[in-house]
């Protein structure tokens, strides 16, 4: 582990079970990946039913994060809320701003106090940002700071690459080796609405490739003039004519019926290309 000693990284672990055992009760926010589902791992152990894990359904939350937070939940005894946040009721949201995760976040946010209301959801509500977050552009955290959420890991100058060996220890390396894999709207590029059948048509082509490429980066994008997939370099370079023209040809037919863009492209993988940054 290059970028944190054995000992550092206890000392962490120690510092962040104070600070929640500080806290006494907590609701956590669990998107299913691996920064918010570590918080939730060793906020659960160590809290009980003291924690609360929140996590929100949505068309923008694929199935399979749903699906690893509720297998979470029953192996580790979680008690588990499963919410509603409202973002695609906010017209805000939909048009799909620059600063888009802000009013998702705080949609979000807002849910989960007005839901977890009483005895059941006494407790700050915390967040999986990360040390990392901090140097990226996260209009989500704006939203946090308006609503007094909280993170952890941040609190106690936790890592990417610390959370991932912190899930590693708590027995969960398949989780702790989990990519990065942001919510589906993040595909669209900043200024196209956001729509639920866009979406789906995302995760359904992005699921179709990754049951071929499981282990490379994926991301189906929707540009203004044209559908791109995006593949590691790698695999990119070991596609050949014939499988290009198949999975084409799967894509167009889960086209049919949406209005999306004529052109198929397919490029190499860059991390947040949809998002057109504020000028």
């Amino acid at each position: 582990m290059s970028e944190v000693t054995a000992g550092e990284l206890e000392q962490k672990r120690r510092a962040l079970i104070a600070l929640l055992h500080e806290m006494g009760a907590v609701r956590i926010a669990v998107s299913g990946g691996v920064d918010s589902m570590t918080l939730a791992l060793l906020g659960a152990r160590e809290l009980g039913d003291s924690a609360l894990i929140c996590h929100a359904l949505s068309p923008a939350v694929p199935a399979e994060a749903s699906a690893r937070v509720r297998a979470m939940a029953g192996s580790e005894g979680w008690r588990l809320l499963e919410l509603e946040a409202g973002e695609f009721a906010d017209e805000a949201y939909l048009a799909n701003p620059h600063d888009r995760c802000y009013f998702c976040k705080s949609n979000l946010y807002r849910a989960i106090a007005a839901v977890a209301e009483g005895a059941s959801g006494e407790g700050a509500i915390l967040s999986g940002a990360n040390l990392d977050d901090l140097a990226d552009y996260r209009p989500g955290l704006r939203a946090a700071a308006e609503r007094g959420v909280r993170h952890p890991f941040v609190e106690c100058r936790i890592t990417k690459a610390e959370i991932r060996a912190l899930c590693r220890e708590l027995g969960h390396p398949d989780l702790a080796d989990l990519p990065a894999s942001p919510c589906l709207s993040s595909r669209v590029e900043t200024g196209i609405p956001i729509d639920a059948d866009q979406l789906a048509f995302i995760h359904r082509v992005e699921r179709r490739l990754r049951a071929v490429l499981p282990s490379a980066a994926v991301r189906c994008r929707v540009r203004r003039d044209a559908v791109a997939i995006e593949l590691e370099a790698a695999a990119l370079a070991s596609l050949d004519p014939a499988r290009r023209d198949q999975w084409r040809r799967e894509i167009e037919a889960l086209k049919q019926g949406l209005e999306l863009p004529q052109r198929l492209l397919f490029e190499t993988y860059r991390m947040g290309s949809a998002f057109v940054r504020p000028e």
